[in-house]
């Protein structure tokens, strides 16, 4: 009889985003063009060394799906001394990014255009990263979909050995739904533990995190804004 096989931890069998993506823009298209090639990743599969990357040793932030960049970039220019990664797979927001990158002229930044969940497995080195910002994910708001939601506890397994020990998650969504299930993973999760209070929120919008396109989309259709922060255990 063959031996069992142990499964790995994290197996991405379905995707929490689609792709639904619109025409370049001229000035998007020679952002990627021109700017890609100084401000993307390094082609390859090995894990990075984040201070050959950026060319000191300051702490790491993780953007996952910063949409046009706009907050990424304002979060950046902001705070000169910690190092931005931001990863979006629609090309129209990478692009814009690298347009603000540009105007600011911002060198703290560096952008993937992939796959966020395959990245964190295959390029970012475990206990490397300060921080980790998820805003306003898909929330996937039909139950049958729920499973496409990207918080679940294998993609919380994942972010916790990246993450620095005491290195914080935070989280913001408007869906009410999605922040009762973003806290059903991670309060039982036993890597991290939620850094305001048990099952808490943020009170309010935190002074370091820039208000979002898609945040005011959802204030405009009636929607509250809930932000969660959750460290990693030492």
């Amino acid at each position: 009889m063959p031996e069992a096989t142990t499964a790995p931890v994290f197996i991405r069998a379905i995707k929490s985003f689609v792709l639904r993506e619109g025409r370049l823009t001229a000035g998007q298209q020679r952002a990627l063009d021109e700017l890609m090639p100084h401000f993307g990743l390094p082609e390859g599969d090995s894990p990075l060394n984040f201070t050959e990357l950026f060319g000191n040793d300051h702490p790491v932030t993780l953007e996952i799906g910063f949409g046009n960049g706009e907050s990424l970039a304002t979060m950046a220019e902001a705070a000169p001394e910690l190092n931005f990664i931001g990863v979006e797979v629609h090309r129209p927001g990478v692009g814009h990014l690298l347009h603000l990158i540009e105007q600011k002229g911002l060198s703290n930044v560096r952008v993937a255009n992939e796959d966020a969940v395959e990245l964190l497995k295959m390029r970012i080195p475990q206990a490397s990263l300060a921080r980790l910002l998820l805003f306003f994910a898909d929330p996937w708001h039909k139950s049958r979909h729920h499973k496409r939601r990207i918080v679940q506890t294998g993609f919380a397994d994942l972010v916790a050995s990246r993450l620095v020990p005491g290195g914080v998650w935070h989280l913001a969504t408007d869906w009410e739904n999605y922040a009762d299930h973003m806290r059903s993973v991670l309060e039982v999760h036993p890597a991290f533990e939620n850094a305001i209070a048990p099952n808490a929120c943020t009170p309010g919008r935190p002074s370091w995190r820039p208000e979002t396109k898609f945040e005011r989309r959802g204030q405009r259709l009636g929607h509250g804004v809930w932000d969660m922060l959750y460290t990693r255990r030492t």
